[in-house]
């Protein structure tokens, strides 16, 4: 069975139940982020490293 398929995915505490969000998982080796209103739709991964300094970008306010 596919790694994605039991992804334990969840959207920011930030977006207040709005259905246009972005989800994430976490899977051994890597973080996959989705469209919530395109649930089968594409996914794109990213090598946990890279999700830290996309996000420690945003934070800083760099993006």
């Amino acid at each position: 069975m596919n790694k994605v398929e039991n992804a334990q995915w969840f959207k920011s505490s930030h977006s207040n139940g709005n259905v246009n969000c972005v989800e994430v998982a976490y899977l051994d080796d890597v973080v996959v982020t989705r469209d919530s209103k395109e649930q089968a739709g594409p996914i794109l991964t990213s090598a946990f490293e890279g999700w830290q300094a996309f996000i420690g970008s945003l934070v800083k306010g760099e993006l």
